[in-house]
């Protein structure tokens, strides 16, 4: 199995890696900010190429690391492998109309739930560990973290879900 990078003067740079089986996959990195992937099984003399945005090829970056994305709204599992029982969802949500207009502090989060609030984003601006005294307006992205059953409880007493 191998790996190797080149650089591609005035396109930009390609990534090999060569499977076990003798399969090839390369990832190039274009310039305009595309990404290509080109896959070669040994059964093939033609690669199958897939055109990519960054945000595809990192959500295929995930799925490969079993950080699984949701299509409606993002979830990423974290497991940890010297701790195997422990399992951390890391969830965004557009607010609901429940708690528009309310604070982190005021609506009890933690307590009720388990789950913490990690950042807001607002209108392009993001909030990295927003204060209790944070009020949630229309249209915020709100990135929560917790254990499965806290995420759930979050969905059901929080956002009314």
């Amino acid at each position: 199995m191998g790996f190797r990078s080149i650089e591609l003067p005035g396109v930009g740079a390609k990534y090999e890696i060569e499977t076990e089986n003798n399969d090839k996959i390369a990832v190039v990195f274009l310039r305009n900010g595309k990404i290509q992937l080109y896959i070669l099984t040994k059964e093939c003399e033609e690669p199958v190429v897939v055109d990519l945005s960054p945000s595809e090829a990192r959500r295929i970056g995930n799925v490969l690391t079993g950080a699984i994305f949701e299509s409606m709204e993002e979830s990423v599992e974290i497991a940890f492998s010297a701790l195997a029982d422990l399992r951390i969802l890391v969830h965004t949500y557009r607010v609901t109309e429940k708690i528009v207009g309310k604070n982190i502090e005021e609506l009890d989060i933690r307590r009720k739930t388990g789950a913490t609030i990690i950042a807001v984003s607002r209108k392009g601006k993001n909030f990295i560990n927003p204060p209790p005294h944070f009020i949630f307006e229309k249209d915020d992205i709100i990135v929560v973290i917790g254990e499965q059953e806290q995420i759930k409880a979050f969905e059901k007493e929080i956002l009314g879900v």
